[in-house]
Formats: C-alpha cells, structure tokens, sequence
C-alpha cells in the first residue's frame, strides 16, 4: 500500500511533542474527528472516562472511525461494524457471525498516547518511547484566586509565525491599535535570551499600558512586570503583572493541522481579585476582538509567504523571531538546538 508522507513523516524532531487535540469539555462519548500534522485522528472516551486516540481509518475498507459509534470500551466503524479496541486491535467483526473475533494482532490501528490536563486532551504524536512525564503545565489551572477560559482559534499559518506573533509586541500598536496599544515612541528596552527549547523576553516596560482593560486589570496602575516566553515547539506564554496581587497570562498552544493551518488553543488566565467576576464577562470579547486581529493579520502574511517565500528583512525587534526560528529550524532537521545565546535591544512603540 503507497502512502503519503505527511507533516508527521516530515517534520523531524517536531513530532516529538505533545499536542492539544481538543479541550476536555469538548469530548465525551461520541468520536471526536482531529487532524495534528496532517494525520487525521479519532478521538474518544471509554466507559471510564478516559481519552482515547487512533487513526481514524478502518482497516477493512478505510472508512472514518470518527463517524461511527463507541460501545464500552470500544470504537465501532460505521461501514461494517468492525470493532476496535483503545490499543488499536480489531476485537470483533460483526460479519463473521456472534463469536467473531479478529485473530490478526499484526493488524491494528495506530494508536496515540492521550493525557488530560489543565482542561485539555494531548495526543503524542512522536515516538511513544519519547514521550516525558507530563505535556506542558497550563499557568494557575484551578488555583485559589485565579479565572481561566479558553478560547479555540484556526489561523491560516504555520505554527513559528503564529508563536511569533503572540510574543511580538511592535505589532500591537498598529494591528491591536486602540484595543491592546497605541502608538506613543515609548523607549523599550528588553532582554531577550535563547536557551535549550524556550526563548524567553523580559521587558523593561514598567509604565505599559493593556488598551482600555487597563482600567480592569490595573487600576492602581502599578508598575508592570512583562515576559514572554516560547516554549519548544509549539507553546508561547505572555505575563503582565501588576503590582504583587494582579496578573493576566495568554497562554498559547498552537497545534499544526497541515501546512499553514494551525489550531490555537488560548487560554486566558487571571487574578484580578474581587473584579474577578467582572472580568471573567468583560475580558472574552475582548479577547476575541484581539485574535481576530491576529487571525486577518496573519491570513495577509500567509498569502504573501506563499508567494514570495520566507525573505524577511530582520530589525533589532526581530531578535525573539530569530531564535524562535532557529530552534524550530534545528527541530525540523533533527538537530541538537543552537547554543544559548542572550542579546539586550531596544526599541519603540
């Protein structure tokens, strides 16, 4: 049988990774349809609870398992019946009468790892011999005094220009103008440090100011502490906080669908003390607002990439989007990650 190499096959050390498949709130019993690095998955829970994940294709004659049913434990295909269990193995085909079993274990489904964590289901897309203890920990996930919700984003663009436009903040001022920032030639010195799998920027901002919500989350105006944080291969987190008792954090998973399609999980996390509630009605449109932003801004960059290439013209600002793309680069062509570097820029918004 010919196949396809897929994002999977060719995405070197990028496969060896957990991913957001869906959020937890969203898979029950019925099968759930995905698709990470061009592969296309089905997704389901058993009569535990638990999480489960194959290839969603039946071996007998290719149907989507995403469209057929679950039984206990087990996955049904809605073509002819055949029965699968979690690990794969086909454990029943109803055509061959009330006793039978499929006896083939050479034959089976490809299995995924799943976990469920901080509201989320991951799937492991690599070597199952690879795989760390946990997938990344989602920021203050039920701690006493903090909010968070998700939001679920498709963006026409791979997952390094989506990383690097959640961390970029000169874009704000012109993509977000009047809703994040506007545009003032404030001075803004920032360190920017690679490491091992993460790249991290600490701004030296104290004076920053989030659009109108800054009324909401830092009405005292105390000074602001902001960092931003990749974290290899797919996930940037954003911190403000204010003052010792108030914090805001985006944080992004962005799962690669297939080329330029990317699924970004963003969760929105908070302690803003007794205007907790309030925030936790006023912060989702305008959140919403700020990606959809990000969504036409990116689609515009898709569509010349595709044209012209990867040409970029890189400023003393770019320095995050340097390393971020080198990791990813190194990862992509099953290299051992850049050594650390660090580099101290200025610039203006």
């Amino acid at each position: 049988m010919t196949h396809t190499p897929s994002m999977r096959d060719t995405c070197g050390l990028l496969r060896e990774a957990w991913y957001v498949a869906t959020t937890a709130a969203e898979l029950g019993r019925r099968p759930l349809a995905r698709t990470i690095l061009e592969e296309d998955l089905v997704l389901w829970r058993d009569a535990s609870g638990a999480p489960r994940c194959l290839l969603d294709r039946c071996l007998h004659r290719n149907a989507r398992l995403s469209e057929g049913t679950v039984d206990g434990d087990v996955l049904v295909c809605p073509y002819h019946g055949w029965h699968y269990e979690a690990g794969g193995a086909c454990v029943r085909v109803p055509s061959r009468g009330p006793e039978g079993r499929e006896r083939c274990p050479s034959q089976r489904v490809p299995s995924f790892p799943t976990r469920e964590a901080g509201g989320l289901v991951w799937v492991w897309m690599g070597d199952p011999a690879n795989i760390p203890v946990e997938p990344f920990s989602m920021p203050f996930w039920h701690h006493d005094g903090w909010r968070s919700y998700y939001m679920v984003t498709p963006f026409s663009a791979d997952v390094t220009d989506c990383a690097e436009n959640f961390m970029d903040v000169p874009h704000t001022v012109y993509t977000h103008a009047g809703w994040f920032r506007s545009q003032s030639q404030k001075r803004v010195p920032a360190t920017v440090e690679r490491r091992e799998r993460e790249v991290l920027v600490t701004y030296d901002h104290s004076n920053d100011v989030i659009g109108f919500t800054h009324l909401l989350v830092n009405p005292r105006r105390e000074p602001v502490r902001h960092t931003d944080h990749f974290f290899m291969p797919n996930v940037t987190r954003v911190d403000y906080h204010f003052g010792a008792d108030r914090s805001f954090i985006i944080t992004s998973q962005c799962t690669p669908v297939r080329p330029a399609e990317t699924l970004v999980y963003t969760a929105i996390t908070f302690r803003l003390g007794l205007a907790n509630p309030l925030a936790r009605l006023v912060l989702p449109p305008y959140t919403r607002q700020v990606i959809r932003q990000d969504q036409e801004i990116l689609a515009n960059q898709a569509g010349s990439l595709a044209r012209y290439g990867r040409a970029f013209h890189n400023t003393e600002a770019d320095a995050l989007h340097v390393y971020i793309e080198s990791l990813r680069r190194a990862a992509l062509e099953g290299r051992p990650p850049p050594k650390p570097a660090r580099c101290d820029i200025v610039f203006h918004v």
